[in-house]
Formats: structure tokens, sequence, C-alpha cells
């Protein structure tokens, strides 16, 4: 069976890309990228279709890490059944994925920070402009959640 999980920002273009590719690539180096489906999403449509903010492609080049060829998409209501995780980076986010999805009946929406145990929300580099910063408060998250999984 393939878990998929669904990270989730604003625009789609810092923080849940930068999530989507840092998972991919503990997904790749634990051998268990076969049985995991990830993907990023926004909830507004300011930047739908446009590349990933190129702060967050340098940041992660510094790693090794390239997403190429993400563009912006925006979250819809069937993704809740698509998606076994739907994951925000700030309370907003869970405000706008709830507004989308609707009813979170099975408990499938988490803040991405909730896995490593804190409520913090995730700041957004595209107003901080501290993508070292972002990178390690999603560094802590997926952490976490790879501790959730089991992997």
């Amino acid at each position: 069976m393939i878990t998929k999980i669904c990270f989730v920002c604003h625009g789609n273009i810092c923080r849940s890309p930068m999530a989507e590719f840092m998972f991919k690539d503990i997904l790749r180096q634990k051998g268990l990228d076969d049985t995991y489906l990830v993907e990023s999403r926004a909830t507004s449509t300011e930047e739908i279709g446009n590349p990933v903010h190129y702060g967050t492609v340098m940041k992660l080049a510094q790693y090794g890490i390239v997403p190429d060829g993400k563009t912006a998409v925006q979250l819809k209501r069937s993704d809740i059944e698509k998606y076994d995780l739907i994951i925000g980076m700030d309370d907003a986010n869970i405000r706008n994925i709830i507004r989308i999805v609707g009813a979170d009946k099975e408990h499938k929406v988490r803040k991405l920070l909730s896995f490593s145990g804190s409520e913090r929300s995730i700041a957004d580099p595209w107003y901080t402009n501290d993508f070292d910063e972002t990178y390690d408060d999603i560094k802590e998250g997926l952490d976490g959640l790879c501790r959730y999984l089991g992997i």
C-alpha cells in the first residue's frame, strides 16, 4: 500500500515544496520512495503555475535537492479523499485547508511541527526572507513525521 502525503502552505512556492522535496529526499535515502506518494499544494490561487521560489531552490541546492518541474497547484476538495495526511505549515493554512476540503472526519489534517510535539508555526520565508529558519523548522517537523510513520 502506498501512503499519500500532501504538504500545504499559502502559495505552494516556498514552505510546502521545501517540505515535499526534503521528505522525498529522506525517503530516497531510506529506499522508501516507492512506498510513498508525496506532493504539495497551495490554499490560495495567487501563485498557481509559478515555479518554486528561488530562495527555496537555493536552500535545497545546499543539500543536493532539486525541485525541478514543480509548479504551484491549489488544493481541492477531493484531496481529502486522495491523501492519507494533509500537512499544513501554520494555523492559517490549517483553517484554509479545512475550508477547502470540508470536514476532516478522519483527522488527516495536521500541522507539520505537531509531529515534533510543538504547536509552533513554520514562518513563511516569503515575508521573513529567512529560508534557513524555515528549513530548520521543516527538518524538525519531518524528523517527527518520520518517527510518527515509523521510518
